[in-house]
């Protein structure tokens, strides 16, 4: 293999890097002392050896940027003094070539043996990008993408022969195809060849006509993103140009609320500290808004067309790829060189939020941004009904060469005994004058007279089914959501019926299963006033505050306060009432306005900001401060400013203690209001976080307040707590020279960061708690249990924090408080992970043997809820069948729950580890992934699908779940407030969660049903009809002549027997929709596969032989010795088969209902 050992620059330093042939799992790290100090340096263990081969990251002391993060799990520092010396060569080497920080390289080494490592030098151009401001097409010879988008198929010239190609890809019409040419053969066919040429071309063209329909839609979208309109710097002025003519190299000007036009480096912007914010909506289904910054010496730049024309930078990064948090560069300007990250770019898709202007330099184009870099091709999906239909299509032609055999054979015994003194009725050719070379022939010919056994009709048919349970969906109006004016829509046509086979669905939440739209709910101040909720909300315990709304509880009336928002619901007027004359409740509130991130944006028709905040949390907060007369009013990079009822305060921001997932806290400290300009320290994080931080003599108000936070956990609400603490100018002071140092440490600075944070988020005190409520989509609580009771497993795969995802799941109640246990895995490396699987995996096991009263010691497993002993097939126990009157259950059992993070998902997804994962989530009732990244989202839903051989749904309504949508055999979009690139990505578009229901169980099991029944009756029609064909041989010499008119063949499948079977598979129903919802279970034997498969196939099979049999003999014993008026035998071969194709058209409509009945009877 070859592993590739790239170079990079950060600012002033050197990087060098083994990088990503092989899979994680096989680095590891360790430390590396000389002369200039440490230097991390991964090694890589190669399987089935003990010897490491080594490469290094040698960083000088400026090498680590602000935005710099090292994930912990790829880079775990060790000291191991024998990877330090058989690293050591390499390290040398690899330093050496890099000494002069002025270049970026690429090399590479191929591994022939562990220990001797030889290098070789990759083309620099191959792996580098060059873009040199204000100057397209430089340097010359390369070949970036453009900025126009494709993603049709087919133009004008291309689409008839590629369509046909494709179409042709199909075995069926290649099948048929050669049929048509073996008809062209008089020797072997008496046939004409329309019988096959007709349905050939009407298959063609329907299918055609599709393609082509839907590629004009791709048309339209192309044409619509790339004539959307951005301003360029051309000839030193700014002209409007279509996105499609934008070039790499070229400095565009991006206004207020524009989408981003290409990947564009910041140089300059139109804020304050050259600052812009973007919405992600599109890339990463994250509404909130992100910053992103200039570097200092680029937003000198300023705002003027003339000085920008005049830059001259040459940016030097990693080539086009997927990774959307992720940018490694350098700009070369004025012989110095500055390090770029992602905070230095805006991509393409992404929309300017906040800011007026924006300048940017392209450095990708087109297919090379990286939302096209994450918009790869959907993968053709095929349902299991198409993939059972090949098979049978493939064992019908096995039977139909079986008959040709058998009247081949019996033609040459035929010949051989009669045929040639019958040669005066049938005469033989000169040159075939043998029975073995006419039985040859007459074989081939056979093949085309019964050629109807394997009907071409069969996939034009089902098609015009699918696309009649498509339109049956679209224009569905119980699936109308009237608030968004959003319908439903089936955005593909060929898989309906495995709309009604699904085993597992894998959901995203915010946005998905909520809202996405956070609302203050209740709050606890000092541990003493318990305040919110709703009328007739459930009452406190009595060792709390009992909460005094009922039924007559009234909506607080906040129209005296002209910040309030008028959507805003709280019931508890008392929190109003002492936020007006108690300190300890305005300092609460105090808090809230002060310590976060958000920006206050003013449209000119209120008084009342708009916030956009980073956390929909943050934006709760801060806009329920503001009803109760704190308002957050404007805010600077060094002064936020408040209205506390009607007096104007200000405060100097003197310190933000940035949040992240380690801390899971954040912090301020802010100076003022005057004329006391006390410094404080304002802090709100995580419960446990901030815990362990209260100064002492707390005790009684810890308690109170933990009860508080537990009652808000069982209510499904996010909470934070809120505490604070007085700084003295001194101790302000020290602690800041403190700061300032770890803040420019080059070596560590994010563990010398949180040292320090540690040292000042001490000895708080605490103010309360706050429960905010990510409120559910409707009927989203239901729509699960009902999902539930069809059998159908729900995951939540969710980017959102542990707590977020598990409060979020007892809202919706997928976990209860009757689970027996909800298992966290939280290792961080495969030992850990396996081992928590492992003990979590027995610990089920052992309470479901307990449970079924069985020894520990029984060699028992547990498949889907069903006991399975070694050597013999699942089944339900005793108890299991006497659960339920409807049926064996299980929902007494001990029931458990999962929930994994993105850091322990990663190893769970190994090869030695993915088995294990599998079985112990599916022994659990839910499973909730958190923190999981786009891939491993697929990555989960590839694994189900693998190894379960489940049928899976993927539902989402962001940019990042397109991953997983594309991944599961059917993908469902959400058109809500994340974009729409999920729902273009998506097989089914609804407008809320809860249609998810009707989708499944009504239309999902109706398509199904239909699809079934409507295969039944096809294969069952012609087979009576082909049969009959093969009893008239027997009674015409084995000749091949054929017992129907050439265009009665024809029109049999496209005339005759098209309505009542287009029907039965578009409109039939069984029971109606409210039956479908009222009764779930209705909905299990399409995941059993209960209504069409093999063995129903050879009943349907059976029953056209016996129908064909009877109607023939019949028929022949009918017309057997019938005379005329003359004298004359009246039964000649016209009337015989224009009688018989009559009885035959007339029995197999007919028999549509009696079809139905025998499926019924079949399955019960």
């Amino acid at each position: 293999s070859l592993i590739r050992t790239r170079i990079r620059y950060l600012a002033k330093g050197v990087t060098v890097r083994l990088r990503d042939c092989l899979p994680k799992r096989y680095f590891h790290s360790c430390l590396m002392s000389d002369v200039d100090g440490p230097s991390d340096v991964e090694v890589l263990v190669l399987p089935g050896s003990t010897q490491p081969f080594s490469s290094c990251t040698r960083s000088s002391p400026a090498s680590t940027s602000l935005n710099d993060n090292v994930d912990p799990i790829e880079l775990q520092e060790m000291t191991d003094p024998e990877c330090v010396s058989e690293s050591s060569d390499l390290c040398s080497a690899a330093v050496e070539k890099t000494s002069r920080p002025d270049e970026l390289q690429e090399r590479a080494a191929p591994v022939g043996s562990v220990g001797s490592v030889q290098t070789t030098e990759d083309d620099e151009e191959d792996s580098l990008r060059h873009v040199i401001s204000n100057r397209p097409g430089q340097p010359e010879g390369n070949d970036y993408a453009g900025n126009r988008i494709v993603t049709s198929k087919y133009n004008i010239f291309t689409f008839l022969p590629k369509n046909l190609f494709e179409q042709f890809q199909r075995a069926a019409n290649t099948y048929f195809l050669a049929l048509l040419i073996f008809q062209l053969v008089s020797q072997i066919s008496s046939l004409n060849p329309v019988t096959t040429a007709f349905p050939l071309a009407f298959v063609l063209a329907v299918t055609a006509i599709k393609d082509a329909y839907d590629d004009i839609v791709r048309h339209r979208s192309d044409r619509e993103i790339n004539n959307r309109h951005t301003n360029v710097l051309r000839d030193g002025n700014f002209d409007t140009v279509v996105w499609e003519n934008v070039e790499v190299g070229e400095i565009i000007q991006v206004h207020n609320n524009d989408f981003i036009a290409a990947d564009l480096l910041v140089l300059s912007s139109s804020e304050e500290n050259n600052l812009c914010y973007i919405e992600t909506a599109e890339l990463d289904g994250e509404t909130n808004l992100k910053v992103r910054q200039a570097i200092p010496e680029t937003a000198e730049l300023g705002e003027k067309a003339e000085t920008l024309a005049k830059f001259d930078g040459e940016v030097i990064c990693e080539v086009p790829n997927n990774k959307l948090d992720k940018f490694d560069g350098l700009l070369e300007w004025k012989q110095h060189k500055y390090g770029l990250t992602n905070s230095n770019i805006l991509l393409r898709g992404c929309r300017l939020r906040n800011t007026n202007t924006v300048y940017g330099l392209v450095i990708y184009a087109g297919h090379d941004t990286k939302l096209m870099q994450n918009s790869g091709e959907s993968p053709f999906k095929r349902t299991a009904t198409d993939r059972l239909m090949n098979y049978l299509v493939l064992l019908i032609f096995v039977v139909l060469v079986v008959l040709a055999i058998v009247c081949a054979i019996a033609e040459s015994i035929w010949e051989a005994s009669t045929g040639e003194a019958f040669q005066w009725y049938v005469p033989w050719d000169d040159e075939l004058n043998s029975p073995a070379i006419i039985a040859t022939l007459q074989f081939f010919s056979y093949i085309i007279v019964m050629n109807t056994l394997v009907p071409i009709s069969l996939y034009v048919s089902v098609e015009v089914i699918r696309l009649g349970l498509s339109w049956l969906i679209d224009w569905d109006c119980e699936m109308y959501d009237e608030e968004t004016d959003t319908p439903p829509k089936a955005r593909t046509t060929t898989l309906n019926e495995e709309l009604g086979q699904i085993q597992y669905i894998f959901s995203d939440k915010t946005g998905t299963l909520t809202q996405n739209v956070m609302t203050f709910h209740m709050c606890s101040v000092g541990g003493n006033c318990l305040y919110g909720g709703t009328p007739n909300a459930p009452t406190l315990t009595d060792s709390l505050q009992t909460m005094k709304l009922d039924q007559e509880s009234k909506r607080i009336d906040f129209s005296s306060n002209e910040y309030a928002d008028k959507n805003f619901e709280f019931y508890d007027q008392s929190l109003l009432d002492d936020c007006r004359t108690n300190k300890e409740v305005t300092d609460f509130f105090r808090l809230i306005a002060l310590c976060h991130t958000v920006m206050p944006e003013k449209d000119g028709t209120t008084k009342r900001p708009l916030y956009q905040a980073q956390s929909p949390d943050e934006g709760a907060l801060v806009s329920a401060a503001a009803n109760f007369g704190i308002v957050f009013t404007e805010r600077s990079p060094s002064v936020v400013r408040l209205n506390v009822h009607g007096k104007e305060e200000s405060y100097q921001v003197l310190c933000i203690l940035d949040f992240d997932n380690v801390r899971k806290r954040m912090s301020v400290v802010v100076k003022g209001p005057s004329p006391d300009d006390r410094i404080q320290l304002l802090c709100k994080g995580a419960d446990n976080m901030v815990f362990e931080r209260l100064a002492g003599g707390q005790d009684d108000k810890k308690q109170k307040t933990l009860e508080h936070l537990k009652w808000f956990g069982t209510e499904g609400l996010r909470t934070l707590c809120l505490a604070s603490k007085d700084l003295t100018e001194k101790e302000w002071d020290e602690w800041n020279r403190k700061y300032q140092d770890a803040s420019t440490a080059t070596q560590d600075r994010d563990e010398k960061l949180r040292t320090v944070f540690e040292e000042i988020e001490d000895n708080l005190t605490l103010l309360g708690a706050t429960a905010v409520e990510d409120k559910l989509q409707d009927e989203v609580p239901r729509t699960i249990a009902r999902l539930a009771s069809a059998s159908i497993k729900i995951w939540v795969l969710t980017g959102d924090k542990e707590e977020t995802a598990i409060n979020i799941g007892y809202s919706c109640r997928l976990l209860t408080d009757d689970m027996e246990q909800v298992f966290i895995v939280e290792g961080r490396d495969v030992p850990s992970v396996k081992q928590s699987l492992t003990t979590l995996s027995r610990q089920i096991i052992s309470a479901r043997k307990q449970y079924r009263g069985l020894s520990p010691d029984d060699d028992v497993d547990f498949v889907d809820g069903k006991v399975h002993t070694s050597g013999l097939e699942p089944k339900e126990s005793v108890r299991d069948a006497t659960d339920s009157p409807d049926g064996p259950t299980l929902h007494d059992e001990p029931e458990f729950a999962l929930v994994i993070n993105g850091y322990s998902l990663s190893p769970a997804l190994e090869e030695d580890v993915k088995d294990l994962f599998v079985k112990t989530a599916c022994l659990c009732k839910a499973v909730i992934c958190c923190r999981v990244t786009p891939l491993q989202k697929a990555m989960v839903v590839e694994l189900v699908k693998e190894s379960k051989k489940a049928v899976t749904l993927a539902i989402g309504d962001g940019a990042n779940d397109v991953s997983m949508i594309k991944a599961a055999h059917i993908g469902v979009g959400i058109s809500g407030k994340e974009g729409r690139q999920a729902v273009l990505a998506s097989d089914y578009a609804l407008a809320q969660f809860r249609f998810l229901e009707r989708l499944l169980l009504v239309h999902g099991r109706w398509s199904y049903m239909r699809m079934c029944k409507f295969l039944r009756y096809f294969f069952y029609k012609n087979f009576a009809f082909t049969w009959c064909q093969f009893w008239f041989a027997w009674f015409s010499g084995f000749t091949a002549q054929t017992v129907y008119d050439a265009w009665f063949i024809t029109f049999y499948n496209v005339i005759f027997t098209s309505l009542p079977v287009l029907a039965l598979g578009i409109l039939d129903q069984d029971v109606d929709d409210a039956t479908c919802l009222r009764y779930p279970k209705l909905y299990v034997p399409g995941q059993q596969n209960r209504l069409f498969n093999v063995k129903l196939f050879l009943l349907s099979l059976f029953n056209g032989v016996l129908v064909s049999c009877a109607l023939y003999f019949f028929m022949y014993g009918a017309f057997h010795s019938i005379l005329s008026g003359d004298g004359k035998d009246a039964a000649t071969l016209d009337v015989f088969q224009t009688v018989l194709a009559g009885t035959l058209v007339i029995v197999v409509n007919l028999q549509v209902r009696q079809t139905f009945l025998l499926l019924v009877w079949t399955c019960c």
